[in-house]
């Protein structure tokens, strides 16, 4: 689980809590600039236009969800397929484009989020213990979590319950 999320945080940060989740339903928007789109990749392209990309899963799939000081990650545990949907040339405003300096392979793309880009969090009870998370970003993202009362084969995960709700604090949504 470790290799996986570190993978995805950002320089100076440590990762303070990692648990195993289920992400019931994913809805991932960036919009990026100055770039083309490959098969598998955005690329930097100084004649490249602005593409507006959806990364969409409706079923459930396991993930890796940790915390560090100012950013969530979240990490599949497989390899997963999406929907992904392309727009070139949308009529956006600047404050969400982003402009690629390097080659941005279309599976990392939502992994890593600033935790002050959330808009809303909801964390409710679920069945047998679980927690559900619905997670908003400003940028119209969205995530639909369940984390488990018990962390991995067994439910033996050491500090499961302890990260999980480390997590929670850390999204805004206290202790359960």
């Amino acid at each position: 689980m470790r290799m996986a999320l570190e993978k995805y945080i950002p320089d100076g940060e440590t990762l303070l809590a990692g648990i195993h989740a289920i992400a019931k339903e994913t809805n991932i928007i960036g919009i990026f600039d100055k770039c083309i789109c490959t098969e598998y990749s955005l690329r930097p392209d100084e004649n490249g236009g602005i593409i507006a990309l959806r990364k969409k899963k409706g079923s459930a799939y396991d993930v890796y969800l940790g915390i560090t000081q100012s950013f969530l990650v979240i990490a599949e545990c497989e390899k997963c397929c999406y929907l992904y949907q392309f727009k070139e040339d949308p009529e956006v405003g600047r404050a969400d484009v982003q402009e690629l300096t390097s080659e941005l392979f279309l599976n990392d793309i939502g992994t890593c989020y600033n935790l002050t880009d959330i808009q809303k969090c909801e964390i409710k009870k679920g069945w047998m213990g679980s927690v559900k998370c619905n997670i908003a970003m400003k940028n119209g993202t969205y995530f639909k979590l369940l984390l488990p009362k018990l962390g991995g084969l067994g439910g033996d995960m050491p500090n499961h319950t302890q990260y999980r709700d480390t997590i929670i604090a850390r999204l805004g949504g206290g202790s359960i």
